[in-house]
């Protein structure tokens, strides 16, 4: 399975791209997507979502996971961060990708064993699960992490008959529990 990790910016917008066979994974591909911050909001938006559209095209992965985003102290910042990732969605959406979302601290523990791990940390573990030679780039590690957590967590999810795409009447899995 072929899997496409987003990690959505309104600035950057980090993609990574993983196959996974079981329990081994094997890195294909990950990059940044550098948004030109001059552009006004509609044409910055349509950059992230021309670009996705073109990753998807090129690295024809399955299934696609993106970090769920969620309030933080600036109300302005997370609903720009919203738009940038609503982008990605759609650009996802409109290839028929099914998506699944996590949540940063999902992803961080996933991958990382901590889900407060620094940025740093997210780097080397993402380097070492996929032997890559050096670290990526933080917000393509970042990418990578997002599918690598989806790799984890999809045989368990789908063997539970959770469909892919969330609704907040889908039952979800907590610190490894269902919970409703």
């Amino acid at each position: 399975m072929r899997i496409l990790g987003i990690d959505p910016g309104l600035r950057r917008t980090g993609f990574g791209v993983i196959e996974a066979q079981g329990s081994s994974l094997t890195y294909v591909a990950s990059g940044t997507i550098v948004v030109p911050t001059e552009l006004a909001l509609s044409e910055r938006l349509k950059v992230i979502l021309d670009n996705v559209r073109e990753v998807v095209g090129l690295y024809t992965p399955d299934q696609a996971a993106i970090e769920h985003v969620f309030v933080n102290a600036n109300p302005q910042s997370t609903l720009l961060l919203g738009q940038a990732r609503g982008a990605a969605l759609c650009a996802l959406a409109d290839k028929n990708l099914p998506v699944m979302e996590y949540t940063a601290l999902q992803i961080k523990k996933t991958t990382v064993g901590r889900g407060h791990a620094a940025k740093e940390q997210v780097q080397m573990m993402v380097q070492h699960l996929l032997r890559l030679d050096g670290p990526p780039a933080p917000d393509a590690a970042d990418a990578l992490a997002c599918a690598i957590c989806h790799a984890h967590h999809y045989p368990l999810t789908s063997r539970l008959g959770i469909q892919l795409e969330q609704a907040s009447s889908t039952p979800r899995i907590r610190g490894g529990r269902l919970i409703s």
